[in-house]
């Protein structure tokens, strides 16, 4: 079976966009269970936990999207995509044990700032100043939507944070490359499978054992499943799909809105109270996004006379088989 999707995408662009915007509010409320479940399990054990149940479950789910996977390409592009997941996913962890949570989800979203500048350097493709400017409203809306009030100073843990964001920005480029060759599903899956097993092998290696008492405890055991199911399985099936329909710095900009739902679980849960500057950073985000979409739509619309030639492989438009 070949692995490469043949069949021209079905659903509007907007579609895939709304695929995007419901992963980041599921991820936001993980802010919430990661925080519980992060102290049973040290970051890798849990990452590679977490990864490979969800691995495991969508190979069950979707084995069909696995006939015909076991080829050098297919297996090598689910081992970088597990790899830059896990790594993004563990220093992000790392880095938040040694910084404040909302430095922390600030310096993580400035990876819609990076995706340009990441495409630029292996695409020769400049970003636009809508891409720029949109980056810098919407990295200066998240910083007031999520950091607490005090000096912003740079150490360990911000620069792992900082890290961390450059393996996000490399993972949503990864992901909109090979999802267009690829059966999406199944990648997704072998993603998973390969980032679970290199947690597991790290968490060994260099942390301590839980305690298998907390770890058999009600609590965790929905905590896990909370993010296994929703947070990694049902994400990034929606993230992955959505990215091979949606422009890599589009598609950043909308996922970095985790952050903000976040901060509007904390609300709802945690009791926090929404101030004036979270407004404001509100309100910079929903511009940065107005930039995003509009922007595309008057080059495409200045360029129609041009568009009439043939188009290329690469930007045809899929839909998961």
């Amino acid at each position: 079976m070949d692995t490469t999707r043949q069949t021209k995408r079905s659903l509007p662009s907007f579609v895939y966009k709304l695929m995007l915007l419901a992963a980041t509010v599921i991820w936001g409320f993980a802010f919430v269970v990661m925080k519980d479940a992060v102290d049973v399990l040290p970051p890798a054990q849990l990452i590679g936990v977490r990864f490979l149940l969800t691995g495991l479950l969508m190979a069950a789910v979707f084995h069909r999207h696995l006939r015909g996977s076991l080829n050098a390409g297919f297996l090598g592009a689910g081992l970088v995509l597990g790899a830059v997941t896990f790594l993004a996913f563990w220093v992000q962890t790392v880095g938040l044990a040694e910084t404040t949570p909302g430095k922390n989800a600030f310096l993580t979203a400035t990876y819609c700032a990076i995706v340009p500048f990441m495409l630029w350097g292996l695409t020769r493709k400049r970003p636009t100043m809508a891409n720029v400017g949109a980056a810098v409203l919407c990295v200066a809306g998240i910083g007031l939507v999520s950091m607490t009030a005090g000096s912003f100073t740079i150490g360990f843990g911000d620069l792992m944070t900082l890290l961390c964001a450059v393996f996000f920005a490399a993972q949503i480029i990864a992901i909109a490359r090979f999802s267009r060759r690829f059966d999406v599903l199944g990648l997704t899956a072998y993603q998973f499978l390969f980032g679970g097993a290199m947690g597991l092998v790290l968490g060994a290696a260099i942390e301590p054992a839980p305690a298998w008492e907390a770890v058999a405890d009600l609590d965790f055991l929905l905590n896990l499943a909370y993010l296994v199911v929703f947070a990694s399985g049902i994400c990034y099936v929606l993230q992955n799909v959505g990215l091979a329909h949606v422009p890599e710095a589009q598609g950043s900009l909308i996922l970095s809105l985790e952050s903000v739902f976040g901060v509007v679980a904390s609300v709802l849960i945690c009791g926090e109270l929404v101030t004036g500057r979270m407004v404001l950073g509100f309100a910079l985000i929903f511009a940065a996004i107005l930039i995003s979409e509009l922007a595309p739509a008057r080059k495409t619309s200045e360029q129609k006379g041009c568009a009439q030639a043939e188009p290329a492989a690469d930007d045809e438009d899929y839909a998961v088989a």
